[in-house]
Protein backbone atom coordinates (compact mmCIF):
# COMPACT_ATOMS: atom_id res chain seq x y z
CA UNK A 1 0.00 0.00 0.00
CA UNK A 2 1.71 3.36 -1.36
CA UNK A 3 1.59 6.36 1.80
CA UNK A 4 -0.28 9.59 0.48
CA UNK A 5 3.07 11.17 -0.03
CA UNK A 6 4.14 8.88 -2.84
CA UNK A 7 1.36 10.88 -5.18
CA UNK A 8 2.91 14.25 -4.08
CA UNK A 9 4.59 16.27 -6.97
CA UNK A 10 8.20 16.82 -6.00
CA UNK A 11 9.98 20.06 -7.12
CA UNK A 12 13.07 20.64 -6.56
CA UNK A 13 13.63 24.34 -5.34
CA UNK A 14 17.05 26.53 -5.30
CA UNK A 15 17.26 29.99 -3.45
CA UNK A 16 16.84 32.00 -6.49
CA UNK A 17 13.43 30.50 -7.23
CA UNK A 18 12.67 30.64 -3.17
CA UNK A 19 8.95 32.51 -2.54
CA UNK A 20 7.61 34.11 0.03
CA UNK A 21 4.80 31.09 0.57
CA UNK A 22 7.55 28.20 0.55
CA UNK A 23 9.94 30.66 2.59
CA UNK A 24 6.93 30.70 4.83
CA UNK A 25 6.53 27.07 5.25
CA UNK A 26 9.65 26.33 5.96
CA UNK A 27 9.93 28.80 9.15
CA UNK A 28 6.69 27.18 10.09
CA UNK A 29 7.88 23.96 10.12
CA UNK A 30 11.54 24.24 10.92
CA UNK A 31 10.75 27.12 13.60
CA UNK A 32 14.48 26.95 15.41
CA UNK A 33 16.41 25.89 11.99
CA UNK A 34 16.88 22.72 10.05
CA UNK A 35 19.83 20.44 11.14
CA UNK A 36 21.15 17.28 9.67
CA UNK A 37 18.28 15.25 10.52
CA UNK A 38 15.89 17.41 8.33
CA UNK A 39 18.32 17.01 5.24
CA UNK A 40 17.58 14.47 2.90
CA UNK A 41 20.60 13.17 0.45
CA UNK A 42 19.58 12.49 -3.59
CA UNK A 43 21.01 12.59 -6.78
CA UNK A 44 19.49 14.94 -9.18
CA UNK A 45 18.98 14.37 -13.26
CA UNK A 46 22.07 15.09 -13.78
CA UNK A 47 23.89 12.98 -10.72
CA UNK A 48 25.03 15.61 -8.75
CA UNK A 49 24.45 15.08 -5.34
CA UNK A 50 22.06 17.13 -3.55
CA UNK A 51 21.04 18.36 -0.04
CA UNK A 52 17.82 19.61 0.75
CA UNK A 53 15.10 20.30 3.10
CA UNK A 54 11.54 19.50 3.00
CA UNK A 55 8.10 21.35 3.12
CA UNK A 56 4.49 20.04 1.55
CA UNK A 57 1.91 22.36 0.35
CA UNK A 58 -1.09 21.02 -1.30
CA UNK A 59 -0.25 18.36 -3.62
CA UNK A 60 3.29 18.80 -3.69
CA UNK A 61 6.52 18.22 -2.12
CA UNK A 62 8.82 20.97 -2.35
CA UNK A 63 12.98 20.36 -2.09
CA UNK A 64 14.74 22.97 -0.89
CA UNK A 65 18.38 23.11 -1.35
CA UNK A 66 20.47 23.99 1.25
CA UNK A 67 22.26 26.60 1.64
CA UNK A 68 23.86 29.51 3.87
CA UNK A 69 21.30 31.72 2.27
CA UNK A 70 18.91 29.84 2.86
CA UNK A 71 19.76 29.57 6.87
CA UNK A 72 20.38 33.21 7.22
CA UNK A 73 16.94 33.92 5.22
CA UNK A 74 15.46 31.73 7.46
CA UNK A 75 16.87 33.24 10.74
CA UNK A 76 15.91 36.51 9.71
CA UNK A 77 12.37 36.23 8.72
CA UNK A 78 9.14 38.36 9.02
CA UNK A 79 6.46 37.67 7.31
CA UNK A 80 5.46 41.74 7.26
CA UNK A 81 8.98 42.01 4.74
CA UNK A 82 6.86 40.33 2.14
CA UNK A 83 3.61 41.71 2.42
CA UNK A 84 3.55 43.91 -0.72
CA UNK A 85 4.72 40.72 -2.96
CA UNK A 86 2.37 37.85 -4.35
CA UNK A 87 3.07 34.53 -2.19
CA UNK A 88 4.19 33.07 -5.80
CA UNK A 89 7.09 35.60 -6.33
CA UNK A 90 10.84 34.35 -6.42
CA UNK A 91 11.90 37.95 -6.54
CA UNK A 92 10.63 39.10 -3.31
CA UNK A 93 13.07 37.00 -1.49
CA UNK A 94 16.53 38.85 -1.77
CA UNK A 95 20.12 37.77 -0.79
CA UNK A 96 20.71 38.02 2.73
CA UNK A 97 23.04 40.84 3.30
CA UNK A 98 26.43 38.98 5.39
CA UNK A 99 27.49 41.00 8.48
CA UNK A 100 31.07 42.37 7.97
CA UNK A 101 33.06 43.23 11.13
CA UNK A 102 35.13 45.13 9.41
CA UNK A 103 32.37 48.54 9.30
CA UNK A 104 33.28 49.55 12.70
Amino acid sequence: MKAKSDNLKRVIVDFKKLTPEILALLVEKYPFGYDENHIVKFKNAKGESVEAVEVVSGDTKYLVKVSVKLEMTMENYDEDDYEDFDDNDPDAIQDPIEEDDDDF
